[in-house]
């Protein structure tokens, strides 16, 4: 009976746990002077993304406090996504520039944009 029990805890938690991860199409927009500029749609794939530009490489996506998004357009840019955004349409991202002068190039921020889910 103990070890009924102790299955059907485990499979009930399980059930219960929803991992967040980016799925779906979206719009990539960037502030310019205080309005939007839209540059391309991204295609959102669990661990990896991809622009509909077939000449901009694929990235991936690493998931923790913050989501990362490595290798957007270059190689030296890093996108930051507050993970308790994800679950919106409109998703807030920060720019970053890995060869930064700051002792951790998460602090600081070179651009922002948005991302819109496209439905």
């Amino acid at each position: 009976m103990k070890y009924f029990t102790l299955i059907l805890t485990l499979l009930s938690i399980n059930l219960v746990q929803k991992t967040e991860k980016l799925t779906g199409r979206y719009n990539y927009l960037i502030e310019d002077n205080n309005s939007y500029l839209q540059k391309d749609k991204i295609t959102f794939n669990d661990s990896v993304f991809a622009f509909d530009n077939k000449y901009l490489p694929k990235g991936k996506i690493s998931y923790g406090n913050v989501i990362l998004l490595d290798n957007f357009i270059n190689t030296d840019l890093i996108i930051s996504i507050p993970k308790d955004q994800i679950k919106k349409d409109t998703i807030p991202f920060f720019m970053h520039d890995k060869q930064s002068s700051a002792a951790n190039y998460l602090d600081e921020v070179v651009g922002k944009g948005i991302l819109i889910r496209i439905k």
